[in-house]
């Protein structure tokens, strides 16, 4: 009976001890999947992304692998869902001599029905090395500097001439993904460059205007430029919208 009682202090001890490693064990996996949980957040949202664009974005979040891609675009169908391994970390002062450190995957789904913060689904890890994405193309930069310094300037009083206005415009060497308008509203001529857009991001856009006595190029600002504000039309260059308040 002594023997029993002598006992029973390390079997309490022995069981709280495993089960304070299973608690480890357990936030280690929360923590790896709040990882993961992060990339769908970076990935929300209605903008339709490619399968490449979604790997790319994902493999940049900090802790994420890529595994598998799985569909082809985020707004066709079931979408797109990505099997991601990323690592969690707990550790007990009182129980844990080191660290309880775990490898988890998880399946993040990108599409229409996705909700904000939706916790991933766990998966199995499937075999092979992580994925590499290729960055997406960066827009054609739009000539600020050399459109202010082609565009004429006409002195007060003066008439603005448009063919010298295309010239200048046409004279700019610019990629050939950028649109240009040239049109004349009565004693001024307006400019617009502009890529063309997504639909769900600030379009990139770049304006002039030539008028007696003053010549101006600007960037409409980012409220200005989202579809439907109309900031990126040849009407704003002749008209400047005013600031958004």
């Amino acid at each position: 009976m002594r023997r029993l009682l002598l006992l029973a202090p390390l079997l309490l001890f022995s069981a709280a001890g495993c089960g304070m490693l299973q608690s480890s064990e357990s936030e280690a996996t929360d923590s790896a999947r709040d990882v993961a949980r992060k990339a769908g957040e970076r990935l929300y949202g209605q903008r339709p992304r490619t399968a490449e664009e979604v790997g790319y974005i994902a493999s940049r979040v900090e802790g994420v692998e890529v595994l598998r891609v799985k569909g082809a675009s985020s707004r066709d169908g079931d979408g797109i869902e990505l099997v991601v391994r990323t690592y969690g970390t707990a550790y007990d002062q009182t129980f844990d001599p080191e660290p309880v450190t775990v490898r988890r995957c998880f399946a993040v789904r990108v599409s229409p029905e996705s909700r904000w913060r939706e916790d991933p689904r766990d998966v199995d890890c499937p075999d092979g090395p992580r994925l590499t994405f290729a960055p997406p193309p960066e827009p054609p930069a739009l000539p600020h500097e050399e459109l202010r310094a082609k565009l004429p300037r006409v002195p007060e009083g003066g008439r603005v001439d448009e063919a010298e206005v295309r010239r200048a415009v046409a004279a700019l060497d610019m990629d050939e993904a950028i649109r240009t308008e040239v049109r004349a509203g009565a004693d001024r001529v307006g400019v617009l460059l502009s890529v063309e857009g997504n639909r769900y991001d600030p379009q990139d856009c770049l304006l002039g205007r030539v008028s007696p006595g003053a010549t101006e190029v600007w960037v409409p600002s980012r409220v200005q430029r989202m579809r439907g504000e109309g900031g990126c039309t040849i009407q704003n260059a002749l008209e400047r919208m005013p600031p958004p308040h």
